[in-house]
């Protein structure tokens, strides 16, 4: 509760629970405003505020994923599109560049573990914000940096942190990223869900993704958790 305020989220994994508990919502009249049923717990925590989402794109999202899915106080990664026009935009489609979308990961984490301003000095460590539609060898605009913010609140502590993070000269030229609203999030194609973890001796992995989950960890030791901890 907040102000007087509350919310209801209602976890219904069945579909005969769900369709009860649509009629419970519905009964009460709130079920847009106040009450709302998900199929998933973790989009349930999300809505109801104990869990927030950051959408954010780098690079090749394989990288983002790989880095985040690593970080303690993050509950779930999913890699995706976000930022274009095409209302179902595909892999091959993005790659082509004429979608607009950038490759990014949603993520839920958990802001008493992992304060947003945090996640983002995490995100301008693992990649470099000062190079248009650039990563590395990976060239085009999906592959472009960018914050896309869900409200004012996230949207004022991007801005911050971009801040410093230009003060401090790290990267040695001015920030790219851009700073949007969010509008719409397309997850991936399943073969792209967590690659790094499926195909670890892959060039792509071994020379492009290891290097940068290498350098977060010894930058952020005490937030970097090793798969089977």
């Amino acid at each position: 509760p907040s102000h007087g305020a509350w919310r209801l989220a209602i976890v219904a994994g069945e579909p005969h629970q769900f369709g009860l508990a649509r009629m419970f919502a519905q009964a009460r009249g709130a079920e847009d405003d106040r009450i709302r049923v998900f199929r998933n717990r973790l989009e349930a925590l999300a809505w109801s505020g104990i869990l927030e989402t950051a959408t954010l794109g780098g690079g090749c999202f394989w990288c983002l994923e790989a880095v985040f899915r690593r970080i303690r106080g993050v509950v779930e990664v999913t890699p995706g599109y976000a930022g274009g026009h095409d209302p179902a935009p595909t892999y091959r489609a993005v790659c082509r560049g004429t979608t607009g979308h950038a490759e990014v990961v949603r993520l839920l984490f958990d802001p008493t573990r992992l304060p947003y301003a945090e996640l983002l000095r995490i995100f301008f460590t693992l990649h470099d914000p000062t190079t248009p539609d650039r990563q590395g060898a990976d060239v085009g605009p999906q592959y472009r940096s960018i914050v896309l913010h869900h409200g004012r609140i996230q949207a004022d502590e991007a801005r911050g942190v971009m801040a410093q993070v230009e003060e401090e000269g790290h990267w040695g030229a001015p920030l790219v990223t851009e700073l949007v609203p969010f509008e719409r999030f397309h997850p991936a194609e399943p073969e792209h869900h967590r690659y790094f973890e499926r195909n670890p001796t892959r060039g792509y992995c071994q020379l492009v993704i290891a290097p940068k989950v290498a350098r977060v960890r010894d930058r952020f030791r005490d937030r970097f958790v090793d798969p089977g901890e």
